[in-house]
């Protein structure tokens, strides 16, 4: 990322956002399983799905709709959460599942489940059990915090990621960051030049917010545990000129981010949290990634075509 780049035409940010988007991806739950053969039909093809492990869901659910999204010819990637496995053996039998079923990549992450059900308590462990590797799993997503997190120090993270990349480069796994979603651009771009500052060369697919009623968006991002600009989003809450300098439409994430990039950048497309609103999120990446989309005279803000 490059702070001084030149700024951006409005033709040049336009056809960057298209670029960017089309290599999107969307993050659904089981709930929205019913939900599938229209997302199918409106999603542009080849799109990454990813299936949350929900707190009512259980693994096998997770896997089957997985296993449903690749048979549609998406590729599948489904949340497998520490800990929430019972043993190694469940591990291994739902990846088997997921491999037999045409799903080569799999989201770790940690859960806050205390105590975990079973052996596992960090995504490292799996990692280092060998059962990815040894069941063919050839693409992970690990999480990235730009604003840090809720329980961990920044120390402990790069550690984490730092031994993710050594994971990946020791055994070949195609190992990528998913981040949280946030409401500040500039955070994230100054997280991503640390990235190589910390030895970390993986790709990052930046976590967005599909489009999402600013109350409904806020209480997501209090459950999970957002940072810096959940804070100054709630400080400012009375201020609404303050509230709108945050981006808390994805038209905003993606223009900020592309005005940050002038060079290469580890940051090669977005990761959109649906919120429970999978169609209208499925509309809003269809149309973008058509480019079927319009800048307002500001530049900050994007509208879709009717």
């Amino acid at each position: 990322m490059n702070a001084l780049a030149a700024p951006l035409s409005a033709a040049q940010l336009k056809a960057r956002i298209v670029e960017f988007v089309r290599g999107a991806s969307i993050e659904i739950s089981p709930h929205d399983e019913e939900l599938l053969p229209a997302l199918a039909n409106k999603l542009p093809a080849g799109t990454t799905i990813y299936v949350a492990h929900t707190p009512k869901a259980v693994v096998d659910d997770v896997v089957r709709l997985a296993v449903r999204i690749a048979g549609l010819g998406f590729r599948a990637s489904p949340h497998i959460v520490a800990r929430r496995i019972e043993s190694e053996r469940a591990l291994r039998d739902a990846l088997v599942e997921l491999r037999e079923g045409g799903v080569d990549q799999i989201l770790l992450i940690a859960g806050d489940r205390d105590p975990p059900v079973g052996k596992f308590s960090s995504t490292l462990e799996i990692l280092e059990s060998g059962v990815t590797v040894e069941t063919g799993i050839q693409s992970v997503g690990v999480a990235g915090h730009p604003e840090g997190h809720k329980a961990l120090g920044p120390t402990t993270l790069w550690s984490a990621l730092k031994h993710k990349q050594e994971f990946a480069d020791r055994t070949g796994t195609k190992v990528h960051i998913v981040t949280q979603f946030g409401f500040n651009p500039e955070a994230v771009c100054a997280w991503e030049r640390r990235l190589l500052e910390n030895g970390i060369h993986l790709p990052v697919h930046v976590g967005i917010a599909g489009p999402t009623p600013l109350p409904k968006l806020i209480r997501y991002a209090m459950q999970c545990g957002i940072g810096a600009s959940l804070g100054a989003l709630m400080k400012n809450m009375s201020a609404m000129g303050n509230v709108a300098r945050l981006a808390t439409a994805p038209d905003e994430m993606l223009i900020g981010l592309m005005r940050a990039a002038g060079g290469p950048t580890q940051l090669v497309a977005p990761h959109l949290y649906a919120f429970g609103g999978a169609m209208a999120t499925s509309r809003w990446l269809r149309g973008v990634a058509d480019g079927t989309f319009e800048l307002d005279p500001s530049g900050d803000h994007f509208t879709l075509s009717a």
